[in-house]
């Protein structure tokens, strides 16, 4: 059984770069159609089918842009790219918001031009079902409206290369929602590499993003390959893109613009294939009135835009999120699967939920740390606060102590005992606490002790505290 050739149609009123382009897609096996304007190509498309297309966006006898609007209005399957004139990004982003796969500049560098080609053939199909796919491979739960038609923008979102750029507050999702526009892309098979900008100080945000060579600053002891040359053919999620340095947001700009790399100390530029994704729970347009966020780089990263709504408007999801969870982590901590009871429920239901669907997961996973039964009620969702010691209190248990250590040299002896004795009351005495504190949840107990359920055993027959035969 013989595959079909993949056939493209090129339109340009340039013929000498018509040919250019069909040569150099030629020798990927790829069959084109040349069309020198904009009506000549409607009518293509009205009679063949096409795999891709690539356009012009200065026609005869009207504007590329139409085209793409027309492709995709009438055949969405189809992805079409456009060429633009070197740094005229602006036309080059206003078709990425009328549907366009990608763009590629003038003058062609033909490996870009087949690389791009590449992607287009493998974009996924719109007919992929989101919410069909797994609850653990689509990772955005719930079953409310909103979340059903956010499913949907991040199908046709994952068609294109456009940057996109994701808003809401913190905990609802964002590097999720960015992880599965990935898996969903044409790049799903190369890295998603995540960076959460806020996180990373900024004398070490160049060298993380854009690599260093051995000895350019003070403990570069070698080559280190940064963060957006590990994104390589893949997704760059940027978390917190606007707490980056101004200076730091100029050098990134070029990066997305030119897709090429100077790693610190180096005297040479590194090409890179790689789609950005950035996020911010600030409202960046404040931020660019301002003056605290480039103009130009947010005009680059905001073309698909993605708003993800906070947890108290999509209510029906929460006791959906709340048994995933539940699910999640008992599985993680090798445990029977809890159930919630009708009141806790009910509790769920009425929390308000600040910190979105991550302060949702804390509550859970403390739940199921202070529960020993089967269900989950109430007063396993709110705990009480475990007895801690006030500032106040350690510094007049720190003056007390003091004061008797001057006053009673007895004090200060070493423990009758020996130190090894001594030091094995102490063990014992935490071990004791942890399982106090977990109802003597072992599994748990291990957990809150940093060590494995193997080794708490042994701790526990050591004492004779482990009266199981197995």
């Amino acid at each position: 059984m013989t595959t079909r050739q993949p056939l493209v149609l090129l339109v340009d009123d340039e013929q000498d770069l018509c040919m250019l382009m069909q040569m150099s897609l030629s020798r990927m096996g790829i069959k084109t159609h040349m069309a020198h304007h904009l009506q000549q190509a409607k009518y293509f498309f009205s009679e063949y089918k096409y795999d891709a297309c690539i356009t012009d966006l200065n026609l005869p006898d009207g504007s590329g842009l139409d085209l793409v609007k027309h492709v995709s209005q009438h055949y969405p399957k189809t992805p079409i790219a456009v060429l633009t004139a070197y740094g005229n990004m602006e036309i080059a982003i206003a078709s990425l918001k009328a549907g366009a796969f990608d763009f590629v500049s003038k003058p062609i560098n033909q490996l870009h031009l087949q690389q791009l080609l590449q992607k287009a053939l493998h974009v996924p199909q719109l007919d992929v079902n989101v919410a069909e796919i797994p609850i653990e491979q689509s990772m955005l739960i719930g079953n409310s409206q909103v979340i059903r038609k956010l499913r949907e923008s991040i199908k046709k979102i994952a068609r294109s290369q456009a940057p996109v750029f994701i808003t809401g507050e913190s905990g609802t999702g964002k590097e999720v929602v960015a992880n599965l526009i990935h898996k969903l892309s044409n790049r799903s098979d190369s890295p998603f590499i995540a960076i959460n900008c806020g996180a990373i100080s900024e004398d070490l945000m160049e060298s993380e993003l854009f690599g260093h060579k051995k000895g350019c600053f003070s403990g570069a002891t070698q080559d280190k390959q940064g963060l957006i040359q590990a994104a390589n053919g893949g997704t760059l999620f940027l978390d917190e893109i606007a707490e980056l340095s101004l200076a730091m947001q100029a050098k990134l700009l070029r990066a997305v613009q030119e897709k090429k790399i100077r790693p610190l100390g180096s005297d040479t530029e590194i090409e890179v294939d790689f789609r950005i994704i950035s996020a911010s729970h600030q409202d960046i347009e404040v931020l660019v009135e301002q003056g605290k966020f480039r103009h130009d780089l947010f005009f680059r990263i905001h073309v698909m835009d993605v708003v993800l709504p906070p947890l108290r408007e999509r209510d029906q999801d929460i006791l959906i999120l709340a048994v995933h969870f539940i699910q999640v982590i008992c599985a993680e901590w090798q445990i029977p699967t809890k159930q919630l009871t009708e009141a806790a429920k009910a509790f769920l239901l009425e929390q308000h939920y600040s910190g979105n669907v991550r302060e949702l997961r804390n509550i859970i996973e403390k739940a199921i740390t202070m529960c020993d039964e089967d269900l989950l009620d109430i007063q396993h969702l709110q705990p009480a606060p475990i007895r801690g010691v006030s500032q106040n209190e350690v510094v007049e248990t720190n003056v007390n102590a003091a004061t008797q250590a001057e006053m009673s040299p007895k004090a200060q002896k070493i423990p009758e005992e020996g130190l090894e004795e001594y030091l094995e009351k102490v063990e014992k005495e935490v071990l004791l606490s942890a399982l106090n504190q977990t109802h003597w949840n072992r599994t748990l107990a291990a957990k809150k002790l940093g060590m494995t359920f193997r080794s708490l055993r042994y701790r526990l027959k050591k004492f004779g505290l482990d009266t199981d035969d197995d």
